[in-house]
């Protein structure tokens, strides 16, 4: 066994004994619940066999008290009254009022099990009534129900001239005549009642109500079917009320232990449990004896079910942890090897394995926090650029935006806001350092407080007195937040004023509802602080104030770049709201004379003659776009106009797209010779086929995918299948030389791919050609 565990690599036998140890912690604590449940399993039995013997207590006192309800209700009954009051009768026998009073008895026998057997002596006229009969002579009751241990005359001068009050005679043999001349021994006790109850010298009457032993024992004698123990009950004195599961001898020897007060369970010495009861209310003692192996039936179930789970998850967990430690060593070994071979350890010799790889990781992750460092020093320059890069309008597809956004961690999550563009007062030329310190200094104060403001607002330098911003907005209302916004900004500048007397001038742009628009609410914003310069407004001036005053035509140079930056691409949906946006300021914003006009038209129809030769499919194309621009008059309606730019502006994406197209195709067809020629190349992958290309992998697969709808690898793979295909057929080359002729490294590696691609084996393949 030594020898094998030997056999396993050091990294192997550790994660086995990890697993091992990790494998015996629940088996203990396992073994912890197991006892606890033996225990609750015991102590449940306990429970139920006490709840059990207090049920049968509870009825048995029940009962007793109906019997005594029963002398209370006899003791009021008139015609037994009439009898027994009655000091001389006139009927020496009335056997009419004996026999009435004889059938009423028989309904109370009915009402509980404990009536069955009862009579009622009445000395005045010297008989015995029973429910089911009456004796005129109680000699002849004697005869039939005697009393052991008890002459006649004894058990009339005991039991029925002696006063009684709610007595028990404890259990006693009585001689029951089940039929003529057959007795029987019949254990009981007696209770014993005189009437009236109140009589404690001569009674005038006396009930004796026979409890049969069974009846009392039933309502214990599940505790004696259940665990096999037995039942014993004893009156406050100690005699034996009745008793189950034991003998006389048993009993008696039994009924002198002591019970205490409180409910009770405790071991008797021989393997049984004594569970004890005291009644409070006349002093009984209920006591039952259960065997303890009785009450772990419960417990052994347990411990075998325990047991077989025990072994069942031991075993399965031994064969996960081999596989576990099997999976989790293997990786490790295998980097331990690549570091090895690459010999790039740290000088020194470590202790084990995991030093090992530790010192070679700590110093992968020194040098990776190092250029994390670095790029992170790059940071704050790469924001900048992006809110430039934003604020010019260099950005044509939200694509990139959002990568350019995620890269420099600024969150774009609205797309709707407003630029503005703030300067500082108050300096003129920055012709010396003073005043460029000044100005930085300043910069940095307003941009601290604009921080402060709003975390979400994005801020960059424009120049040694210029910082510009851009506020996102968010809400339904646009109009409601933008008020809201530039009487903050107001507030803000009377702050800065106020706290570190750096007066300021801010012109905003109006608000943009895509990131694509932030260039021109920025140019918009720069016309607006120009113009309120030029005014000499102090504070802020919006874009629109600006306009109402101005009333010229608009179309910065910005807007006219971003127009043929667009048409140039092919981006037809940019163009026509660049458009939109154009006509919407110079004609629903603006009442523009008809020399504007006539400027902004020109200005436009030059934007569109501005389209360089190049991007256009031929001449005849460049021709036709002239002669359509030259024909776009101004004195045509502004829907016109606006209608002949669309056009010219569709025709010009459509084109784009079209000589992209093609170029496309044509890529795709030199990639497609290339991999017609290279096929039998081994090392022949996209990788490759991009070098040669001199394109990224990801743009060579996409591109080729979207012209002929299938992947590029599996391209080439088809590729070599069916030149295979062709050499099964028509050569008589072995497989191996096949495999290795098409591209493949190994025979097997080519019936794969050939099984893929043509369903068949190429055994199969080349047979079905032997049979055609």
């Amino acid at each position: 066994m030594q020898r094998l565990w030997s056999k396993f690599s050091p990294l192997f036998r550790r994660f086995m004994i990890s697993y091992l140890i990790i494998l015996m912690i629940p088996q203990i604590a396992g073994y912890a619940s197991y006892r606890a449940s033996i225990e609750a399993a015991r102590t449940s039995s306990i429970e139920n066999s006490l709840k059990s013997l207090n049920l049968g207590k509870e009825i048995i006192e029940r009962n007793l008290m109906q019997v005594e309800d029963f002398t209370r209700q006899l003791a009021i009954n008139q015609d037994l009254y009439r009898l027994i009051a009655d000091p001389k009768p006139h009927d020496a026998n009335n056997v009419y009022g004996l026999s009435r009073m004889q059938r009423s008895l028989s309904m109370y026998s009915s009402t509980n099990d404990y009536l069955s057997h009862f009579f009622i002596y009445i000395p005045n006229y010297n008989v015995i009534i029973t429910p089911t009969t009456v004796y005129y002579r109680p000699e002849h009751y004697f005869a039939a129900n005697r009393l052991e241990g008890m002459t006649f005359e004894e058990w009339k001068e005991n039991i029925l001239k002696k006063p009684h009050l709610n007595e028990i005679i404890p259990l006693r043999n009585y001689k029951k005549e089940i039929r003529s001349n057959v007795l029987v021994d019949a254990p009981a006790i007696t209770f014993l009642q005189s009437l009236p109850l109140n009589s404690f010298n001569k009674p005038q009457a006396t009930i004796g109500v026979m409890i049969d032993e069974n009846k009392m024992a039933s309502l214990t004698h599940h505790i004696v079917e259940q665990y096999g123990g037995w039942t014993l009950v004893t009156d406050s004195k100690g005699d034996i009320i009745f008793s189950r599961g034991l003998s006389k001898d048993e009993a008696k020897n039994l009924k002198v232990m002591t019970v205490s007060k409180d409910d009770e369970a405790k071991p008797m010495g021989d393997g049984r449990l004594l569970i004890s009861i005291r009644s409070n209310q006349n002093g009984w003692n209920y006591m039952a004896g259960i065997p303890e192996r009785a009450l772990m039936v419960k417990a052994d179930q347990i411990k075998q079910v325990t047991f077989t789970f025990t072994l069942a998850t031991l075993g399965f967990g031994l064969l996960i942890g081999l596989l576990l430690a099997y999976r989790n060593s293997a990786p490790i070994h295998r980097l331990l090897s690549v570091f090895r071979e690459q010999d790039i350890g740290l000088p020194g010799k470590t202790s084990n394995e995991y030093d090992f790889l530790a010192s070679n990781i700590t110093s992968l992750i020194t040098n990776n926090h190092l250029l994390k460092n670095a790029l992170n020093e790059q940071l704050p320059m790469l924001r900048d650029g992006f809110i430039k890069r934003l604020l010019t309008g260099e950005f044509y597809t939200t694509r990139e935006l959002e990568a350019i956004s995620s890269q420099t961690g600024i969150s774009l999550h609205t797309n709707r806001g407003f630029v503005g563009i703030l300067k500082v007062d108050g300096y003129g030329s920055p012709d010396s350092e003073e005043i460029i310190q000044e100005l930085s200094v300043a910069r940095l104060i307003v941009r601290e407080a604009m921080a402060a403001w709003n975390s979400e607002v994005l801020v960059t330098d424009w120049g040694t007195d210029l910082i510009a911003f851009v506020y996102p907005l968010s809400g339904d209302s646009m109009d409601k937040a933008l008020c809201t916004c530039e009487a903050e900004l107001e507030k803000l500048t009377h702050a800065v004023y106020r706290d570190y007397r750096v007066s300021t001038t801010i012109g905003t742009g109006s608000f943009y509802e895509v990131w694509n628009d932030v260039g021109r609410s920025f140019n918009e914003a720069r016309h607006a602080l120009e113009y309120a310069i030029h005014t000499g407004k102090d504070h802020m001036m919006k874009f629109e104030d600006a306009v109402k005053e101005t009333e010229l035509y608009y179309y910065p140079i910005e807007s006219e770049q971003r127009l043929l930056n667009t048409l140039k691409a092919g981006e037809m949906e940019e163009s026509n709201r660049i458009l939109d946006q154009l006509f919407n300021r110079n004609f629903t914003e603006r009442e523009l004379s008809y020399d504007m006009t006539q400027q902004f038209i020109m200005e436009l129809k030059g934007t569109f003659l501005k389209l360089e030769p190049k991007i256009m499919l031929d001449e005849s194309l460049v021709e036709e776009l002239k002669d359509r621009v030259s024909a776009i008059q101004v004195t045509d309606k502004v829907a016109v106009l606006q209608s002949k730019f669309h056009h010219l502006a569709k025709d010009v994406c459509q084109d784009v797209q079209r000589k992209k197209c093609n170029m496309h195709a044509g890529f795709v067809n030199e990639t497609i010779a290339y991999i017609q020629e290279r096929y039998a190349d081994a090392n022949l992958t996209v990788y490759r086929i991009a070098e040669h290309m001199g394109k990224p992998e990801k743009y060579i697969s996409q591109l080729f995918k979207e012209h002929t709808g299938e992947n590029l690898s599996d391209y080439v793979e088809v590729v070599r299948i069916n030149k295979a295909a062709e050499l099964l057929w028509e050569s008589q080359h072995t497989i191996d030389e096949i495999a290795l002729t098409t591209g493949y490294n190994s025979a097997h590696s080519f019936r794969r791919a050939f099984k893929r691609v043509r369903g068949v084996l190429p055994s199969a393949y080349r047979q079905m050609n032997d049979h055609i």
